[in-house]
């Protein structure tokens, strides 16, 4: 059995079976791979894939448990090569981080542009997906770090650590009659058509729980991912926006008026994920500091050490949060 071989059962599973595809990923040739799989098949004497001639059709089930094992061994060989570069190189290696496009648009661009300026020789990869792409990512170990609001809960391999605060604003055209109702409502924001973000991105769950709880059902006409698209739809009288209220530059809209709506809304909270047993270098815990400034290395380190998501939320209980 070797690590070539695992590799390649991994990434075939995670290619939708396509072996051009992960052949072309990996740089190497379709027969070779399947040679590879077939041999260690052979070795282990189970099939991994089912087989529709020469075509992978699914995964056996002996094929999942096997792959998932694969999975653990190749993050735990790239653990030990992020020990050996920490301690020949400590400021030169890579750094991937899934996130939405609200984070990478509007929170990131400043920490990013210090820390690649403290760290030249650092590779720095940025995934965009939805909030439940992101945390697989992480929960895989196809990333490092999983910067995101919602969906993180929902893998119980991460560790979560709060980043900051935030909330949201309503977004209308200058002349719309909301900017006249003083102090706004909820039952106000309800008598339009609403545009905003699709369900599971950027705190969509704290948005309809609000309408919920006053009995409201909104009238959602447009939903997009990106705040940028939202404000593109807003010019077009389509309807109000609600965004996050990073995602407002009154410079750059200045066609737009934006209503603080944090009165309406209950706040959410950004967080920073990575899977348990990760080697951190410590770039990583620099790269997290900079970006949530309280959680300090001490801080993760004894997050990591936590054995429960209870545990780990209890840490940070007293913390004041930064609101962005």
């Amino acid at each position: 059995m070797k690590l070539q071989q695992l590799r390649y059962i991994w990434e075939v599973a995670h290619h939708d079976l396509n072996v051009s595809a992960t052949a072309q990923s990996l740089f190497t040739s379709q027969p070779g791979i399947s040679k590879q799989i077939r041999l260690l098949e052979d070795e282990l004497g189970v099939e991994v894939f089912a087989r529709s001639g020469k075509h992978l059709t699914r995964i056996t089930p002996g094929g999942e448990i096997i792959i998932r094992e694969a999975g653990e061994i190749l993050r735990r060989v790239e653990g030990i090569k992020k020990i050996a570069q920490e301690f020949s190189n400590q400021c030169k290696g890579d750094l991937s981080i899934a996130t939405t496009h609200t984070q990478a648009r509007y929170a990131l661009p400043p920490v990013i542009r210090g820390f690649l300026e403290a760290y030249p020789e650092v590779s720095l990869h940025m995934h965009q997906g939805t909030p439940m792409q992101i945390s697989e990512m992480a929960a895989n170990g196809s990333v490092d770090f999983a910067i995101a609001t919602e969906a993180l809960e929902l893998f119980n391999d991460l560790i979560m650590m709060p980043c900051y605060r935030w909330n949201r604003s309503i977004i209308v055209p200058k002349d719309h009659p909301l900017t006249e109702r003083k102090p706004l409502r909820l039952e106000d924001v309800a008598e339009f058509p609403l545009v905003t973000y699709v369900f599971g991105f950027t705190g969509r769950s704290r948005l309809d729980e609000a309408f919920r709880e006053k009995g409201l059902t909104p009238n959602v006409v447009f939903t997009a991912a990106d705040a940028d698209v939202i404000k593109t739809y807003v010019r077009l009288n389509l309807g109000v926006g609600i965004i996050a209220s990073m995602a407002f530059d009154p410079e750059k809209d200045p066609d737009l008026v934006a209503l603080d709506a944090k009165d309406l809304f209950a706040p959410s909270v950004t967080k920073i994920g990575f899977r348990k047993g990760t080697f951190l270098r410590g770039y990583m815990y620099d790269f997290i500091q900079r970006f949530a400034p309280h959680l300090t290395r001490e801080r993760v380190e004894e997050a990591a050490a936590q054995t429960s998501r209870a545990d780990v939320d209890a840490l940070f209980e007293d913390i004041e949060l930064p609101t962005h």
